[in-house]
């Protein structure tokens, strides 16, 4: 994997039958430890000025695939650090061929921290000071699909 969280492989319009139906990239976990899905806390993915919310990403770890909801209540399924997260969204014809800024924050919370360090977490907006204990941070990258 790469050192970036939003890595540069696997960056690429997804199928559907034969027909271009999105996109998917792949992210890394920027922690030691690895996560539980229901720690997550992710955000709004933006690729060139486009938002794409939560509820309308599915994310793709370990063979299975997850919505935000269903993220939420799932203890069950571990977020490796040494597996990149598949992240796919659905939007008809997909992305141009050409460069694409992406933009993607997301957070998880810890067992180890008072919660009221982790209230007012909002993955979309950098803080001030980088919090690599909540995985925290708003991640920016320029990838090319071709």
């Amino acid at each position: 994997m790469e050192k970036e969280v939003i890595q540069s492989v696997g960056f690429r319009n997804t199928q559907e039958h034969g027909e271009v139906t999105g996109f998917q990239l792949k992210i890394r976990l920027p922690y030691y430890r690895g996560v539980f899905l229901s720690q997550l806390r992710p955000g709004t993915l933006v690729v060139d000025g486009e938002r794409f919310e939560k509820e309308d990403i599915v994310w793709c770890l370990g063979g299975g695939e997850y919505t935000y909801e269903e993220m939420k209540q799932d203890w069950h399924t571990h977020w490796a650090v040494t597996e990149p997260a598949v992240l796919k969204v659905k939007k008809p014809g997909g992305l141009a061929q050409g460069y694409h800024d992406i933009e993607y924050g997301f957070c998880f919370t810890s067992s180890y921290m008072p919660p009221i360090m982790q209230d007012h977490l909002d993955p979309d907006v950098e803080l001030f000071i980088y919090m690599p204990e909540f995985g925290h941070h708003v991640n920016k990258r320029r990838l090319l699909i071709v």
